[in-house]
């Protein structure tokens, strides 16, 4: 019965491309840091995921213990600990990493640019994995996209934002482009960890502040430290997150493995995705019916000047670096590309049920 259940398992997992690993062969045991707190619905929750998928493929010959932000390096010291091979493996997202190359945070997301599912597509099949590819090997690292959070909400502010002159003297946390851009119109912006942000805006350190969605902001009881709630995420409509490996590590294991270990990322950027369209949905039917959030949408007038400084700000980067010219202009050929579709396709059926 046994040979039996083996057999029918290989033929499974060989029918999806999957390695079946026997029992008994020998234990890869690996380290993955996270810039995320430990089990934070989501990301956390994302890079358990991530784990427990390569464990299950791998039929327990590979194992991944998952560290949240601290516990093993500092939340923004992952990228330098994979490198040097402190840990094989780490998850966050690339605009955390702009100081060891500006091109970096152009692979999780840009203001104004791709959403989720056009990003996903951009790296897979418009030029953009192999990009990401080439400038995470000056660190010895290989790059993998294990998900995205989505369009963000615009973020948590104590005081209305009623114009573009209204982010003057705003101490904000935003992290990446989208901070860039505020910068351009007066604000100061902070780099605030995750698991800082409650404290930070509670206790005045900051004024204001994005994190993601309503699911994680719910989570993070940000609705208890500000009053108004912004809309659209201008700055992050489809954040990519990611695992990135060891290039050493990585080539250490052997071809079964390694097939194992692309495959569980890919499983785990489906889930992610398709978990957050679902949360975010809940929690802000509780945020608005439990909590009595009121939701404020920026302006028309905020919105363009915010467009036009993200274009200024972009326009800067790239004019004084290659390599960023070159991701950026690979980014923006895929994005005219696919506007197109997107406008008659999900902007054309979203209007039409709304009818």
């Amino acid at each position: 019965m046994s040979s039996r259940r083996n057999f029918l398992k290989t033929s499974l997992l060989s029918s999806l491309g999957i390695p079946f690993i026997a029992r008994g062969a020998k234990k890869t045991k690996w380290k993955m840091v996270t810039t995320w707190p430990k089990n934070f619905p989501g990301l956390g929750t994302g890079a358990n995921y991530l784990a427990k998928t390569v464990e299950e493929l791998s039929n327990g010959e590979m194992s991944i213990k998952v560290y949240g932000a601290g516990e093993l390096v500092p939340a923004l010291s992952i990228f330098d600990a994979v490198s040097r091979g402190t840990a094989e493996m780490g998850h966050g997202a690339a605009y955390y990493w702009r100081g060891k190359h500006e091109a970096a945070q152009f692979f999780a997301t840009i203001p104004f640019g791709l959403t989720g599912q056009e990003m996903d597509a951009w790296i897979r099949f418009g030029g953009g994995q192999a990009l990401w590819d080439e400038l995470y090997g000056k660190f010895n690292l290989k790059p993998f996209a294990v998900g995205n959070t989505g369009v963000s909400m615009g973020g948590w502010f104590n005081k209305k934002i009623q114009s573009p002159k209204d982010f003057k003297g705003l101490k904000i946390r935003m992290p990446g482009l989208g901070g860039e851009v505020l910068r351009e119109l007066g604000a100061t912006v902070v780099t605030v960890p995750g698991g800082e942000v409650f404290q930070s805006l509670k206790s005045g350190a900051i004024d204001a502040s994005e994190w993601l969605g309503p699911y994680n902001d719910l989570a993070f009881g940000l609705h208890q430290a500000a009053k108004y709630y912004y809309w659209p995420g201008w700055h992050e409509p489809g954040t990519t997150i990611e695992a990135f490996v060891n290039d050493k590590a990585l080539k250490a294991l052997p071809a079964r493995l390694q097939t194992t270990l692309r495959l569980g990322c890919e499983v785990a950027s489906q889930h992610m995705i398709s978990e957050f369209n679902a949360r975010n949905s809940e929690a802000l039917e509780t945020l608005k019916k439990k909590h009595q959030i009121k939701l404020e949408k920026f302006t028309d007038e905020t919105l363009k000047s915010l467009k036009e400084n993200s274009e200024k700000v972009l326009n800067a980067i790239v004019a004084k670096d290659p390599f960023s010219r070159r991701v950026y202009d690979s980014y923006q050929s895929f994005q005219k590309k696919s506007a197109p579709w997107v406008t008659i396709s999900e902007q054309g059926y979203s209007l039409a049920r709304q009818l």
